[in-house]
């Protein structure tokens, strides 16, 4: 008989959302979908308030990832007003971005994802977690704890807290940071650096212990999509944004955020909450079943797939191991755990170098300006991938739209591809091992999705009512 599984909730992820896996008569997997079942109606909410109120509003869309918000809201407002802040907020914005990466990914690789890589797929689900990692890998759950909370304070020291810093505004930042902090950084941050080496010399031996994992998870072409410095080196806050091919071909020209409509569509599902975005330029035009045209990737493994160099030493020489081993695009999502490896020794080396330079924070924090501009598109890279802010306002800086499109939202159709080939690899049969779905979360893990940041809606909401007796028959089904 036909069987339907369901993964409700899928764990160790932000957010609430389950997973569908539809067998046919011999067991075999007939389809997957990945469902996010919370919403969240920033776009609808934010209208008639200030453009110089939307960092600090926007930044509580998520408690993981708030200074994404902060910071992309910012630069939205900067285009609103049609001015670039000075240096010095530039140089402290960068900052704090390196900080909310650092952190980010430190809770995604090491609490999040490690108890799968460390202690194994198929591990006791009981132990599956931080606190068996503590038991079993103290060291790494130690060091991964050490280089969340390094980050966590680099934020705090520019924005005077942790969570939801209301510090970056149109025109720059309203504060410089904190000198005794700064202090206290450079002295943790050789230790920090030190942490990153030893994690990232790790990822090989997780390779290694995972092949069916590795050729299973996501493993399959697409488009890679994020933002780039003018010369082509790994870039985070600032530059234009591009696309690639599976072989690291450019695909079309780079463009700045303001156009970014004009390569990007999104369509909305009936069975989640969460748009996927797509490539306008694909053959066959909006994205239909597994093999969706148009379908791309963001995050650590598209910020390192466009790169051309990290631009740092460490990261450098991290990056090229990691094409020697695996490829110069690989495309297994597999693969986003190093990635996040790398980019955590990218940012603890520029932070370093932020962190010792003697003119940081010095000359004016903030461009003041009247509106100037009824639209303005602020971008930028969050830990998850390319997020982006789009506000329309009127003369007097009141909200008349907003369009927020989040890194979530980006990888939608690759997360939908990716656990369809992980259920297909190691579903087999009436007969499901609990390892088995565990693999089919970790693939959507791999990604890291914030999902709280990302369900938002396209048109009108879709709701479905279902009416049922005690015994589970439908009574009578209600749409709109």
């Amino acid at each position: 008989m036909p069987r339907t599984l369901l993964i409700d909730p899928v764990t160790r992820i932000e957010g609430h959302a389950k997973i569908t896996v539809r067998l046919d008569d011999a067991g075999a997997v007939q389809d997957t979908r990945f469902h996010v079942t919370e919403f969240r109606g920033f776009e609808a909410f934010c209208r008639g308030r200030s453009v110089y109120e939307m960092p600090a509003l926007t930044a509580r869309t998520c408690g993981i990832c708030p200074v994404s918000h902060v910071l992309t809201g910012a630069k939205a407002g900067d285009a609103v007003l049609g001015v670039e802040p000075p240096p010095a907020a530039r140089a402290l914005r960068r900052m704090m971005n390196l900080g909310q990466i650092l952190q980010s990914h430190s809770l995604s690789f090491f609490h999040l994802s490690a108890p799968d890589l460390l202690l194994g797929f198929d591990s006791a689900p009981g132990a599956r977690n931080v606190f068996g990692l503590i038991d079993a890998e103290p060291e790494i759950a130690r060091r991964g704890i050490r280089m969340r909370r390094f980050g966590q304070e680099v934020i705090a020291a520019l924005g005077g807290r942790k969570i939801h810093p209301a510090w970056a505004v149109p025109g720059g930042v309203l504060g410089n940071i904190d000198p005794e902090a700064v202090e206290r950084l450079r002295a943790e941050h050789e230790t920090i650096v030190h942490d990153a080496k030893w994690a990232w010399a790790r990822y090989g031996e997780l390779v290694d212990a995972h092949p069916a994992e590795v050729a299973a998870f996501g493993d399959f072409p697409s488009l890679f999509f994020g933002i780039v410095s003018p010369d082509g080196a790994w870039e985070h806050h600032d530059g234009l944004l591009r696309f690639i091919d599976a072989e690291g071909n450019r695909v079309g020209e780079d463009f700045p955020a303001e156009r970014y409509a004009e390569f990007i569509g999104e369509v909305a599902d009936a069975d989640t909450y969460l748009k996927s975005p797509y490539h306008l330029g694909a053959q066959g035009g909006a994205p239909v079943g597994p093999q969706a045209p148009g379908t791309y990737r963001v995050g650590p493994l598209a910020r390192v797939n466009l790169a051309e160099r990290m631009g740092t030493p460490l990261a450098d020489a991290a990056l090229a191991d990691f094409r020697g081993e695996f490829g110069r695009v690989p495309l297994g999502s597999f693969h986003y755990h190093g990635a996040r490896l790398i980019e955590i020794l990218a940012c603890a080396e520029q932070l370093g170098e932020l962190l010792n330079d003697p003119e940081l924070g010095s000359g004016p924090l903030r461009a003041e300006a009247g509106i100037n501009r009824l639209r303005g598109v602020g971008v930028s890279e969050a830990p998850r991938g390319t997020l982006f802010h789009d506000y329309r306002v009127d003369e007097d800086g009141r909200i008349t739209g907003v369009r927020m499109i989040i890194a979530t939202g980006h990888n939608n159709l690759a997360m939908n591809r990716t656990i369809g080939q992980i259920a297909e690899a190691f579903v087999k049969g009436p007969d499901v091992a609990e390892g088995a779905l565990n693999r089919i979360e970790a693939g959507i893990r791999a990604y890291d999705p914030c999902l709280s940041c990302s369900t938002h809606a396209v048109g009108q909401m879709p709701l479905v009512l279902r009416v049922e007796a005690a015994d589970g028959t439908l009574l009578r089904e209600l749409a709109r």
